[in-house]
């Protein structure tokens, strides 16, 4: 265990240089200087609260996993901003030694530490999220009672992560001796990896198997790895039968999931499915105040309106225009209007509408110029390869580009049912991997489908 908060921080920033871009290095995380270390956590100084709400959005799992590494041991990280505060850290540091000596009920330590951003009050609450936040309400409320295993899903940057870690910050508030582990399904397999070629099996499952709440990110990457999905399978049937609460989430639903077992289809949908669309304009706006509250700023409703307006992709997009709109106004000493944020966010604004206009029927359009067929013919029954392979790719490149499931794409190909969607997505995508011809093919269709 290091002694040293300096020497600590300054190994942890020396991997993570070698990690991320030279220039996201220097921005974000060479101006940190580490202030404070006790056994629980380390204090680290950033220069003002963006850089606070920048390095928790973008680099707080990272740092955590590195911290944790180098030192040996779980540590949580607090940000503080100025040098004011470090002072009244280690008065509170101190002055909360003696409370934390009496015997109480231990906490424990997360796996891999929530992000403290992630809590209820911090979730706004729209027609598109309401659903699942009751769910996990619910479930923070009554862990392995109302809904088990509870799975999420959605598209990147909508609030999946956040609902999940909020549950968990809830259970752990209420309960604080919970046994709560929180990882990603690619952090699952990278450690089972770890375990079968360290022969540490057995030390893998009681980590994952001796816990109160299970919580996984992005559960879908454990399609196809079959050493992964028996051992998670298994991990599930000792948590369920234990009465212990399961949440995932996934950029999907469970029958969606292209090379997941049925066996695992099954169990994820034993409780509760539900899902997080992007957020309409009026909850955009409210994400937005409540962006502007929490960093203390004043930011003029047009401003707001303008970035609502312009920036429908994902909710991680909308809260980071917010703040580089902020950021350069403090730094160039200009006020927030609407002419600061459309200069700012012109690649933001650009990026984003690009990426609304792929629909299904673009898709099918470029598809029928490409191979000089009808549209009818691709929606229409057919077998005969001069029509079904171009439905084929264009099925694939449904599922690629656009957020609809399988069988809602399935309904733009003449009523199909998922697994015929499934069917052809995988045709294809193996296929690219050892036809150049077939890559290059849907290299070219995805260049003309950008540019529609």
């Amino acid at each position: 265990m290091h002694n040293n908060a300096v020497q600590l921080w300054s190994e942890v920033l020396s991997v993570l240089k070698q990690e991320i871009p030279a220039q996201s290095f220097e921005t974000w995380l060479k101006p940190t200087r580490a202030v404070m270390l006790s056994d629980e956590q380390i204090n680290v100084e950033v220069p003002n609260k963006f850089f606070k709400e920048w390095l928790l959005d973008h680099y707080y799992e990272m740092l955590c996993e590195t911290l944790t590494r180098i030192a040996s041991s779980q540590l949580r990280i607090d940000f503080i901003v100025g040098t004011t505060q470090a002072s009244q850290i280690a008065e509170k540091i101190i002055a909360g030694i003696s409370r934390e000596k009496t015997p109480s009920e231990p906490r424990h330590k997360p796996d891999v530490y929530l992000n403290p951003k992630y809590t209820f009050d911090s979730f706004v609450v729209g027609p598109s999220n309401r659903f699942a936040h009751a769910a996990s309400s619910a479930v923070a409320e009554s862990p392995a009672r109302a809904y088990n295993p509870l799975f999420i899903y959605g598209g990147v940057g909508l609030g999946k992560t956040h609902l999940m870690q909020a549950v968990g910050h809830f259970i752990l508030e209420k309960t604080p001796g919970a046994k709560l582990s929180y990882t990603t399904s690619e952090r699952f397999t990278n450690q089972l990896i770890n375990a079968i070629q360290t022969r540490t099996t057995m030390r893998f499952r009681e980590k994952y198997r001796n816990v109160d709440i299970l919580l996984i990110d992005d559960i879908q990457f454990i399609a196809g790895k079959e050493s992964t999905q028996e051992e998670f399978f298994h991990t599930f049937n000792t948590l369920y039968d234990a009465h212990k609460q399961i949440i995932l989430s996934s950029d999907r639903s469970p029958k969606d999931i292209p090379g997941l077992e049925e066996r695992l289809i099954s169990r994820f949908e034993w409780g509760l499915v539900t899902d997080i669309q992007p957020p309409d304009l009026e909850t955009r706006i409210a994400i937005l105040r409540k962006k502007a509250e929490r960093e203390i700023v004043k930011v003029p409703d047009d401003v707001m309106f303008f970035i609502a307006e312009k920036i429908h992709s994902n909710i991680r997009e909308l809260e980071g225009s917010l703040i580089r709109v902020v950021a350069y106004s403090l730094l160039t000493n200009n006020q927030i209007s609407i002419a600061v944020a459309e200069e700012v966010l012109k690649d933001a604004i650009k990026e984003d509408a690009h990426t609304q206009i792929i629909t299904i029927d673009c898709i099918q359009k470029v598809i029928a110029e490409n191979f000089d067929i009808r549209i009818s013919d691709i929606k229409k029954e057919g077998r005969k390869k001069i029509i079904s392979y171009p439905r084929q790719i264009a099925m694939f490149l449904a599922r690629e580009l656009t957020n609809h499931s399988l069988s809602e794409i399935g309904e733009y190909f003449g009523g199909r049912d998922h697994t015929t969607v499934l069917h052809a997505y995988e045709k294809i995508r193996k296929l690219s991997k050892i036809n150049t011809k077939v890559k290059d093919l849907l290299t070219s269709l995805i260049n003309k489908i950008e540019t529609k």
